[in-house]
């Protein structure tokens, strides 16, 4: 519901400015080539079945003339466990406000298990874009393979 209504929002607020030009591509492939992100998220773990917070930052960099980008991420759950992952971040752009994420890396040590574990972390954006910095909604699945994690939240960024 909540990004439904988002989306709606949207596009009712683009109906009101009179400087958007409808025969504008919404498909572009026209994005920063650079962007450094932050999102704040409400997160449901599955093995402690306890919703925690969540913060997550990265760097991409769109690869030109493409709807594709990569980068790094970091992501933190601020549980008794302290969920830390490190990953490479994977982009796709299939419209204008949507970016599909997928993050294979690694979840750290934790003082209960030892070693390194790996982790695949899938997310969906949708960006409004105010000139150089965009915010949105943004919805996270995440596993190890042995535990998993759904988070909901605030996705803001830089873009250069």
């Amino acid at each position: 519901m909540f990004l439904l209504s988002v989306l709606i929002l949207s596009n009712v607020l683009m109906a009101q400015n009179p400087e958007h030009d409808h025969t504008h591509d919404h498909n572009s492939n026209a994005h920063p080539k650079n962007e450094v992100g932050v999102g704040n998220y409400l997160s449901y773990l599955s093995g402690e079945q306890e919703i925690e917070y969540g913060l997550h930052l990265h760097y991409l960099r769109s690869f030109e003339e493409s709807r594709f980008g990569m980068g790094i991420g970091y992501e933190q759950i601020f549980d008794e466990h302290k969920h830390r992952t490190l990953g490479i971040v994977g982009t796709y752009r299939p419209m204008a406000p949507l970016t599909l994420s997928l993050t294979p890396g690694i979840l750290f040590a934790s003082e209960e298990s030892q070693g390194v574990r790996f982790v695949l972390h899938a997310e969906a954006v949708y960006e409004f874009d105010i000139n150089n910095f965009h915010i949105g909604p943004a919805l996270e699945f995440a596993t190890s393979f042995e535990e998993y994690h759904l988070s909901i939240g605030l996705h803001m960024a830089f873009a250069f």
